[in-house]
């Protein structure tokens, strides 16, 4: 079954407030609000893939201790821009 649009985006949008470390449910549920919603779905194929990896990961590939992997990289520069831009 197909799931629609609007509960994908509703799904993906609580996945990123509930990370467990609290500075990634902060840039992440902002970077939700402002961008979900004019993702494509090979966008939103990526972002999910994103919500899988390990928390202490994904907040050093934001905070630019460690390089993100080639597949993350444009996203995680586009999440770190928007969390300066605020």
């Amino acid at each position: 079954m197909i799931e629609p649009r609007d509960i994908r985006l509703k799904r993906l949008t609580m996945r990123s407030m509930r990370r467990g470390i609290k500075e990634m449910d902060i840039l992440l549920s902002r970077y939700a609000d402002i961008r979900l919603a004019e993702m494509d779905d090979a966008e939103l194929d990526l972002y999910e893939a994103l919500l899988n990896e390990n928390d202490q990961d994904l907040y050093q590939w934001v905070s630019g201790q460690k390089p993100a992997p080639d597949r993350f990289a444009g996203l995680i520069d586009d999440i770190g821009q928007t969390a300066s831009a605020g």
